[in-house]
């Protein structure tokens, strides 16, 4: 069967006409805000709507059918398409003049990575911090769609579970069409980026930078109006709570608190991988949290007289609870350098990278429901050595997982830990040491911001050489997409005609 090569187009032109009317919208942002970009930032907006109308003008006649071979393709390069119009404002501005560093900077946003090459973010002008942080919120619903709506129509990554609800013909799901699951779901998207904006405003932040960290939490991206990220805040517990909170909703599968608001609380009750999720985030940020405390306590001959003392265990909480979320959820957002506090804990963020967190949500890596069908399955590998003859199919939500999608996560997980160890040495061929390789390649596959060495908390990318910020980029995409959507376009099967 023939590609259906406009149709392909077609969707092409419509994300073109999505992403110009947003920048349409940063440019008014930079006009009332006169940073001197508006013409800029207008022009960019004008290109792409005008790409996106040709585009769409030229494919007009398409038909309507769309096999699954054109929804991989749709799929990918839509995500290349969006990237590649989304640097015009970097270049037009001449905020960032080089491609390289404006594609990375770009790809680094749609796929709510949070990674950058921007040395002095503070002196930018309002309208392109803006853009930044819509890159985030715009690839975080996209992810969001793509993953409930359209990837589980493709049977990618055992993507089907999504808490045992994802959107199918069948009753019981989220809602039979596509369309009408997706404006579900960016209304519950706008109303979470809406309401954290509001919180943040009134504990104490200006609307501009809440609006900006709002859009950078709920896509889980971490682009900061701030040098320092959240550490510039580091004096108002209550606005780092607010992200935290906002963080953790935005890690958790979005059909859930779709569920939430129908009034049926007892899905979450009931679901597995957000017990699991939950049960991680306090268990994992109190062991932080004593690892920093008993080393503040340790390195303070006077600890039991100092009258800061009181207050280092609720700061040494609020960071290990801020960081650890950050870091599972993949936002990547700083309140402080983890890897200066001690060198177990940097081993123990490292593996946080690769945790990821709810399937559903905009976080990236892994997936928490992966990983716990993999120790589901592991756990009754013990039973079937024991009792060979008898059935024993793994659970999830009391429902029995079909060994399609069991073999499908144990393949994802094999293919993500190959990938991972194919970026590291790429990294390793470029020049650079063992951490940063390790730590850039678990970083930008999991979608994490922040990584390791030369390139840690604080530090940013620019000084990544041209190939290695093209690697990263790949990695960021393969990672966002769930590895198999962009992965099968180089198996030379998928562009036969059959």
């Amino acid at each position: 069967m023939k590609l259906n090569y406009k149709i392909i187009f077609h969707f092409f032109g419509l994300l073109l006409l999505f992403n110009g009317g947003f920048m349409l919208l940063a440019a008014l942002l930079s006009f009332c805000y006169k940073d001197g970009e508006t013409f800029s930032l207008f022009l960019a907006g004008i290109s792409v709507l005008l790409f996106g109308i040709l585009a769409m003008f030229f494919t007009r006649d398409h038909t309507k059918e769309m096999n699954k071979r054109e929804g991989y393709l749709v799929v990918t390069f839509g995500w290349i398409v969006m990237t590649l119009s989304g640097t015009l404002p970097y270049l037009f501005t001449g905020v960032i003049p080089d491609f390289t560093n404006a594609f990375f900077e770009t790809i680094s946003g749609y796929t709510t990575t949070g990674s950058t090459i921007l040395n002095d973010i503070e002196s930018l002008p309002r309208g392109i911090l803006f853009w930044r942080s819509l890159t985030h919120w715009i690839g975080g619903m996209g992810i969001i769609v793509l993953a409930i709506a359209i990837l589980p129509l493709l049977g990618i990554g055992g993507m089907q579970l999504f808490a045992a609800e994802a959107p199918g013909p069948s009753a019981d799901k989220l809602h039979p069409r596509i369309t009408d699951t997706a404006k579900r779901l960016w209304l519950i998207y706008f109303g979470f980026t809406a309401a954290e904006t509001l919180f943040l405003s009134l504990a104490g932040m200006s609307f501009f930078d809440a609006l900006n960290h709002s859009m950078s939490t709920l896509s889980t991206g971490g682009f900061s109006t701030k040098n320092a990220s959240m550490a510039f805040w580091n004096d108002s517990p209550l606005i780092q709570y607010i992200v935290i909170f906002f963080m953790f909703l935005a890690g958790t599968n979005f059909v859930l608190s779709y569920f939430v608001f129908k009034g049926n609380v007892s899905k979450v009750v009931r679901d597995e991988e957000f017990k699991l999720y939950f049960k991680l985030t306090i268990l994992f940020s109190l062991i932080v949290g004593g690892i920093i405390y008993l080393n503040t306590f340790l390195e303070s001959s006077s600890a039991f007289t100092h009258p800061a003392i009181w207050g280092v265990g609720e700061g040494s909480f609020r960071h290990a609870l801020f960081q650890v979320v950050a870091i599972l959820t993949t936002t990547g957002f700083v309140s402080s350098d983890f890897t200066l506090w001690s060198p177990l804990l940097v081993v123990f963020f490292f593996g946080l990278m690769f945790l990821g967190g709810s399937a559903g949500s905009t976080s990236g890596g892994v997936k928490i429901v992966r990983h716990l069908l993999l120790l589901k399955n592991g756990f009754l590998e013990f039973k079937r050595s024991l009792h060979p003859s008898a059935i024993l199919p793994v659970r999830y939500n009391n429902k029995s997982v079909s060994g399609d999608i069991v073999f499908n996560v144990l393949g994802f997980f094999i293919l993500y830990m190959l990938s991972f160890i194919v970026g590291a040495l790429g990294f390793a061929l470029l020049g650079l040491d063992f951490q940063s390789a390790v730590g850039v390649a678990a970083s930008s596959l999991g979608n994490v911001g922040p990584a390791l060495g030369e390139f840690g908390p604080s530090h940013n990318f620019f000084a990544m050489p041209t190939a290695g910020k093209w690697w990263a980029a790949f990695l960021m995409l393969i990672g966002r997409l769930e590895l198999f959507t962009v992965l099968i376009l180089f198996t030379p099967f998928f562009w036969r005609n059959r």
